[in-house]
């Protein structure tokens, strides 16, 4: 069976594998209070159980090709995909590794390492774990490497994130409101919603989301803790709609609580301190001299910490001087690509 324990498995032995998920573990929370509110209210939420083996994968990679081009394969090399998700990026990057190279592939989200193993070939030059990219210098160390040749970090939710209901990710999502890439680390969504402060709320739909109208959401959400605890995605979405008086939308709008569920889904997996720990320090430490980084990023915060990392002259030739964009034809064929930037580095030193 395919491992989401943290142990690596090779391909060979997680194909077929009909992986369980267990049912979601609410908070052992008091019956009182806004957060014991919270409680009674999942308590009425009937999460059902993954059978992995079931699910097909619906992503479609952003810039493939631009991946390809800017990490400049060759059979034999070391590459890591640190953000594995259903495996796109990683299948076309092993069809150039020959059976000489060597692919890593990371991710926090167990649900997304199980749709790799299945798009994935049976190799044992493929070896996939459960952890954070951060992580990626124990990751080596555990399989006896100091470094690798290629390092691949592609930032944005995955599709087949977004279409998981029992997370809550979606806006007409029923499933709790969860949001995190793994169940088992830190707080839930809903969580933060119970206890957080006017004051963290404004400054997470800020800085997180860009929300323009901050300050109003985050006196709703609070008010909202207090009396009737948001639990859900479908609770989110509405109660957003309903706070800015947004009745009804034409087709192509975009969703009033967008912003808001990035913000939240940001807070919850602490994102931006992974992207800044893991293109700050885990990344240069564990690319060989000469080796080449390509990043992903979908919003302006992610871009700037990779943007200004890949400026340290000391550390990395820049190999973007502009982020490389999607083209009009992939934009027209994948919306999700539009707000995608890509940017290539190599290590000196």
């Amino acid at each position: 069976m395919f491992s989401t324990s943290g142990d690596f498995v090779s391909l060979k032995q997680s194909i077929g594998a009909n992986l369980i998920f267990p049912h979601f573990d609410f908070p052992n929370i008091s019956s009182s209070g806004p957060v014991g509110a919270m409680g009674r209210k999942l308590e009425s939420i009937s999460c059902k159980a993954w059978r992995m083996s079931d699910r097909v994968a619906v992503h479609v990679p952003v810039l493939l090709r631009e991946v390809i081009q800017g990490l400049e394969l060759q059979p034999g090399l070391r590459v890591v995909d640190g953000t594995v998700g259903a495996g796109g990026h990683s299948r076309a990057i092993a069809s150039r590794l020959g059976d000489s190279g060597l692919l890593i592939g990371l991710d926090r989200d167990p649900m997304m390492l199980s749709l790799a193993a299945t798009a994935l070939p049976v190799s044992d030059r493929i070896v996939l774990k459960q952890a954070s990219y951060v992580e990626l210098p124990t990751v080596l160390a555990s399989l006896g490497l100091k470094d690798v040749d290629r390092v691949l970090l592609d930032l944005g939710l995955s599709s087949d994130q977004l279409a998981d209901s029992s997370r809550g990710f979606g806006f007409t999502s029923e499933g709790p409101l969860d949001l995190r890439f793994d169940t088992n680390q830190g707080k839930s969504a809903a969580e933060l919603l119970a206890t957080a402060t006017v004051d963290e709320l404004e400054y997470w739909l800020k800085e997180f989301g860009e929300e323009s109208e901050s300050h109003r959401i985050a006196r709703y959400l609070a008010g909202r803790a207090k009396s009737n605890p948001i639990v859900t995605g479908m609770d989110l979405a509405n109660g957003i709609a309903d706070c800015l008086g947004i009745k009804r939308r034409e087709p192509g709008d975009k969703h009033p609580a967008t912003r808001v569920f990035q913000a939240l889904r940001i807070a919850a997996n602490e994102e931006l301190e992974h992207v800044k720990r893991g293109v700050e320090s885990s990344l240069y430490a564990s690319l060989s001299p000469g080796g080449l980084a390509a990043v992903i990023s979908f919003h302006s915060l992610e871009d700037r910490i990779v943007k200004q990392e890949f400026r340290k002259s000391d550390k990395w030739e820049s190999l973007t001087a502009k982020p490389v964009v999607a083209s009009h034809q992939e934009q027209r064929v994948n919306p999700r690509s539009r707000s995608a930037k890509l940017r290539v580095a190599r290590k000196v030193g």
